[in-house]
Parts: structure tokens; sequence; C-alpha cells
């Protein structure tokens, strides 16, 4: 595909962003490249703020604690 540059730019085609919200655009070795940008998901921040409850053996008995709140 072929697009006029104008003094804006160049316009992308939404369609080739579909649900992106946010992109990243760089320019390495004369190439111009666009990187979307994903939400970060949540499950990342797991384990970032852990809670102490004095249970040594947790990550080896999950299980036991999540199922049967001993």
């Amino acid at each position: 595909m072929k697009v006029k540059v104008n003094e804006k730019g160049v316009v992308n085609p939404r369609k080739f962003l579909k649900d992106i919200k946010e992109v990243d655009i760089r320019r390495r070795n004369g190439v111009i490249v666009v990187v979307p940008l994903v939400a970060k998901d949540p499950i990342f921040n797991i384990g970032k703020n852990p809670v102490r409850l004095g249970i040594t053996d947790a990550s080896e008995n999950l299980d036991k604690y999540v199922y049967t709140g001993e």
C-alpha cells in the first residue's frame, strides 16, 4: 500500500490496528516500525505486594490453603 506523506505525517488505516488503543513508533536503520502497545495484564501484578501471614509453606501447599482454608 502506498500513501502520501503530508505536513502532519502519514495516516495509517484503522483496519491495520483493529482494537489497538496506543502504538509506539520507532525508527531503526531507516525503517519506521509501528509497535502496538497492549494494556498490561493484571496477572503480572500477582505477588508484588504479598500479605505476610507467617505461613512458610504456602508455595508448596497452595491447594491446602486455597481450598481448605487452613
